[in-house]
């Protein structure tokens, strides 16, 4: 009997592992297929490559639509991530500890861009910018990313709100704190591997965007997914997948970065 418990830990075990195995090899692969065509000594992209070079990389440098690009995505992700943890922030608070009558309404506008096919949701907000002026505008784009990224925002803070122990903002405005410094010096702190998640999920979400970049996006304010996209419909050179390269290595160095900070198992938990 020992025996066959024995046999049967070891087949879940080692199934565990090769199916584990197999989950990080389909996700590394793709990385893995970019970075090493992005090396290849040849003009086209290919994989595996042929010979290895770190011409494509110089080329992106020395492309100025992409750097500009790379620039619109990093400065639009960066702020729209600003923008909207204050506004998911003051939203989650509000779900969290209120109760009225239209909390459902609420929750629902709040999650909607979630639902709403992102042409859609893209083509409705090219109409409504256009009504008031703002299409084609830096703002109208800042505004249209905000508002894909609220419901990742608000869906994670309200998950830290509900894990935080309140107690702890109770005995600050026992001692006489005012609110806004209990939320500051107590909440804050505390939701702070919650908040980091919800800012590392709206960037990557802004800066990945590329349905709704296309309808707002003007020419002065095209982000990179979006010149990706256009790239690859006229040209197959490797400058691509160099370009590609550097975003999965930025990728890469906020994950370490977090994983310095707070530890990715926390923000990943929370």
């Amino acid at each position: 009997m020992n025996t066959k418990v024995d046999l049967s830990d070891q087949i879940l075990r080692y199934g565990g592992l090769i199916l584990r195995g197999f989950v990080y090899l389909m996700m590394l692969t793709p990385a893995i297929i970019v970075v090493g065509s992005s090396l290849t000594s040849g003009a086209m992209l290919q994989f595996p490559p042929d010979g290895l070079s770190l011409k494509w990389y110089n080329q992106v440098w020395q492309n100025g639509q992409f750097i500009r690009a790379i620039w619109n995505s990093t400065y639009l992700a960066l702020l729209a991530t600003v923008i909207a943890l204050a506004l998911g922030f003051t939203g989650a608070f509000v779900l969290d500890r209120f109760k009225f009558p239209a909390r459902s309404l609420f929750v629902s506008l709040l999650l909607s861009p979630i639902v709403i096919p992102m042409v859609v949701l893209g083509l409705a907000l090219l109409q409504f910018l256009s009504s008031i002026g703002l299409s084609q505008t830096f703002t109208g784009l800042l505004l249209g990313h905000i508002l894909i990224m609220l419901p990742y925002v608000v869906r994670t803070l309200t998950t830290g709100f509900s894990l935080l122990n309140k107690t702890l903002e109770e005995a600050a405005l026992n001692l006489g704190a005012p609110p806004l410094r209990v939320i500051m010096r107590v909440s804050v702190p505390l939701l702070m591997p919650s908040i980091i998640a919800a800012g590392v999920f709206a960037f990557v979400t802004s800066f990945g965007n590329v349905t709704l970049s296309v309808f707002l996006a003007s020419a002065s304010t095209i982000t990179l997914p979006v010149q990706i996209f256009s790239f690859v419909e006229s040209s197959y050179d490797p400058t691509v997948a160099a370009v590609s390269s550097i975003v999965i290595a930025v990728t890469l160095g906020v994950i370490l970065l977090i994983e310095k900070l707070v530890g990715v198992s926390q923000v990943v938990g929370r």
